[in-house]
């Protein structure tokens, strides 16, 4: 049974993974401040700056797999992934990096496909970019990048935040001209464990297969939950009405067409 250690255990997408890979893998995982549903001597207490305790962690694991959702401050992060891969580097073991639809976030134009060329002006897309790069330098087909667009959950900050805003009369901003796709936490998590088992390489565009306006999308939620429209308040992306598109499109062939959902999919399983 091949050893799996996430980092950023704790998380959103962490937590779905131990869900998703714990009956088959000999599981591991970090945390910041809130303890893992695994055993004790699996679990360990990591912040994003302790470099040193991070190869205790490795030296002691010897993992086959890590799994990064990091989350921390850019250029503390930057430096554990770059101990992290030179770790690796010296043993078989392969790193699944997660990334974003930031790093297309220097061009709108249209959706992004892995063979695209990332492009960002936001400082959170740059960090990611330089990631991925130093990461492919130093682990070339051992690492494998999987950009990920907004991830939804039943106990997910984005899901906690439309009813806390509906309980208290709220606004949420929403664009009207921005097209965007999503992901569940859940979904990531068996995407992630096909990926895995299958020793797929390279670049994953992991996302909804259609797009939804920002704003279409939280209308949709509003009208199931009985909520407000009047609560949403719209503005237009970048101040054009031209359409803007946040989102990631897959242009590989590797994955089965039942892993992948649509928005309506989505919000059917939110609101279940």
């Amino acid at each position: 049974m091949e050893k799996v250690l996430i980092l950023g255990a704790s998380g959103l997408v962490g937590r779905a993974l131990i869900n998703e890979l714990r009956d088959s893998f000999d599981l591991y995982g970090t945390y910041s401040s809130s303890s893992l549903s695994l055993p004790g001597g699996k679990q360990f207490q990591l912040e994003v700056q302790e470099i040193d305790k991070l190869k205790e962690i490795i030296s002691s694991i010897n993992p086959d797999i890590v799994i990064s959702c990091l989350r921390g401050e850019f250029d503390q992060q930057l430096q554990l992934h770059k101990e992290l891969a030179m770790e690796l580097r010296n043993s078989n073991g392969r790193l699944y990096f997660f990334s974003t639809t930031n790093v297309f976030d220097g061009d709108y134009s249209k959706p992004h496909t892995e063979s695209d060329i990332p492009f960002s002006e936001s400082d959170y897309g740059k960090f990611k970019i330089d990631c991925e790069k130093m990461l492919k330098e130093i682990l070339d087909e051992r690492v494998i990048i999987l950009r990920i667009p907004a991830i939804w959950g039943k106990n997910s900050p984005r899901w906690n935040l439309i009813k806390e805003s509906i309980k208290n009369n709220k606004m949420i901003d929403v664009y009207s001209n921005l097209l965007c796709n999503n992901l569940l936490d859940v979904q990531l998590a068996k995407q992630l464990r096909f990926i895995i088992e299958s020793k797929l390489k390279g670049i994953f565009h992991l996302a909804s297969e259609d797009m939804m306006t920002h704003a279409q999308f939280f209308e949709q939620i509003m009208s199931a939950l009985e909520g407000e429209k009047s609560i949403l308040q719209y503005s237009f992306f970048q101040d054009t009405t031209d359409t803007r598109y946040f989102a990631l499109k897959s242009n590989r062939d590797d994955m089965p067409g039942s892993l992948y959902s649509t928005n309506k999919a989505i919000i059917s399983y939110l609101l279940g």
